[in-house]
């Protein structure tokens, strides 16, 4: 099995990215899987939701990586949840793209060093989750660089499928240029509000439009998953019983069937 390496992206802030790969790695370690996630974002909302500090020193972090000191090897990370590592991010990250701007292979950085790393510790991982930051940015090109798949939270508000757009014509770019392997795994539809006729729109025009490609789960809005990274832990553990966990589990689920599928299909 190739290594899974999938960014959850969208350049609009807000439609639950971070929340999605903090609940999603949980998920999976709690079913035994192997995870790595990789803070891409400079607000280091990924770090701080599993517990790690996004203030300290910028030594052991991504960015540490990306400009050359460090190898990733020496800047993973434990949480305190079991099979999930992390590789912590800080404010720091923001200056890269300036500071990398004569570097003719920085939309590979990651890509070269990932490569390296997992490939000398084969066994490690099953999947590598790359929260990343809310734009178009070298970061969010770095990452689209390095991962095979994409999960693409969209928020079921008025003007979600216009930024979707916007997007997938990065993503063309990317696949034509730098990287034919990248597809979308899957649209995972977010802050859905039963009450609110929006809602259910622009799921309809979603489903629509992209077919299969929009997971079954949708995430409702919940007071509780906007509560959860406070206390540095995922919703799923935070309190388990609520509706947030409960879809988190189940697009959990979605998401392993669905590479089930993929490896008989194949």
């Amino acid at each position: 099995m190739d290594k899974k390496i999938i960014s959850v992206i969208n350049q609009k802030g807000g439609v639950g990215k971070t929340t999605t790969v903090i609940n999603l790695a949980a998920g999976l370690s709690m079913k035994g899987k192997k995870i790595l996630v990789i803070d891409l974002d400079p607000q280091g909302n990924a770090t701080t939701g599993l517990g790690l500090s996004n203030t300290e020193s910028s030594e052991q972090t991504i960015y540490s990586v990306l400009n050359g000191n460090k190898k990733i090897s020496e800047v993973v990370k434990k949480t305190k949840f079991e099979n999930l590592d992390l590789i912590t991010s800080n404010v720091d990250l923001s200056g890269l793209e300036v500071e990398t701007a004569g570097d003719s292979r920085r939309a590979f950085m990651l890509k070269d060093e990932l490569a390296a790393y997992l490939n000398d510790f084969k066994a490690s991982y099953d999947y590598v989750l790359i929260d990343c930051p809310p734009s178009l940015s070298l970061l969010t090109i770095m990452a689209l660089v390095s991962s095979n798949s994409l999960v693409v939270p969209l928020q079921t508000e008025f003007f979600a499928l216009e930024g979707l757009t916007q997007l997938m014509k990065t993503i063309d770019r990317i696949k034509n240029n730098l990287n034919p392997e990248l597809a979308i795994k899957g649209i995972l539809l977010t802050m859905y509000d039963k009450r609110n006729k929006l809602s259910s729109e622009v799921e309809k025009d979603a489903r629509e439009y992209f077919k299969e490609k929009v997971y079954r789960t949708v995430v409702p809005r919940n007071v509780r998953l906007s509560e959860a990274p406070s206390h540095g832990v995922p919703v799923l553990l935070y309190d388990k019983n609520c509706p947030g966990s409960k879809s988190y589990f189940n697009f959990t689920e979605e998401f392993l069937d669905q590479d089930k599928y993929m490896e008989t299909a194949a």
